[in-house]
């Protein structure tokens, strides 16, 4: 048993070491609740303009709970972003997602629709699911329930705030790079 106990204990040291020498933080991971706001009642969107969304611009690929996730957005033109959002699980898509922020009354409306892999839409023809802006920073757009954040020059990650149908909620993460490109 103490000799397991010793075996052990390395094992821990050498995963701290390699850690350490690979850049991973060994710290507790934050509470990613906290970064996910919520508009308040009574609450407005704080001033801003598409420019604000313009370092989403580009092609992002990250891992999620499911697999592979992918985003792209345009260069903000017109007063809105255009993008898309593509999961994949063991190489296939499961779902895809439209988006569009635009200035809407003097501040930023997410705006997103989600289609199976067939097309055939999650939202009835002429409805959306909407993010209100709640809070924008240099390196940081909180929309209610989705936040993005600006993590290094060729990272961010975003946190969504998922409802399931029994009510419950969870904060999903994911962590993107920018990719080359083509």
């Amino acid at each position: 048993m103490r000799q397991l106990v010793m075996i052990g204990a390395q094992l821990v040291a050498c995963l701290v070491v390699v850690g350490i020498l690979a850049g991973v933080s060994l710290a507790r991971a934050p509470d990613i609740e906290a970064l996910v706001l919520s508009m308040t009642e009574g609450q407005g969107s704080p001033d801003a303009t598409i420019d604000d969304a313009a370092w989403l611009a580009g092609n992002w690929s990250g891992k999620s709970t499911d697999g592979l996730a992918e985003e792209s957005y345009l260069q903000p033109a017109g007063g809105s972003v255009v993008g898309m959002f593509r999961q994949l699980k063991d190489g296939k898509p499961t779902f895809y997602e439209f988006l569009v922020i635009s200035e809407h009354e003097g501040s930023l409306l997410y705006r997103i629709k989600h289609f199976n892999p067939d097309m055939h839409g999650w939202e009835k023809q002429n409805e959306s699911i909407d993010f209100p802006l709640v809070k924008a920073t240099e390196n940081a757009l909180y929309f209610d329930g989705l936040t993005y954040m600006k993590t290094g020059e060729s990272t961010m990650s975003a946190y969504v705030r998922i409802e399931y149908g029994d009510g419950k909620t969870k904060v999903e993460g994911f962590h993107f790079r920018r990719m080359e490109d083509n």
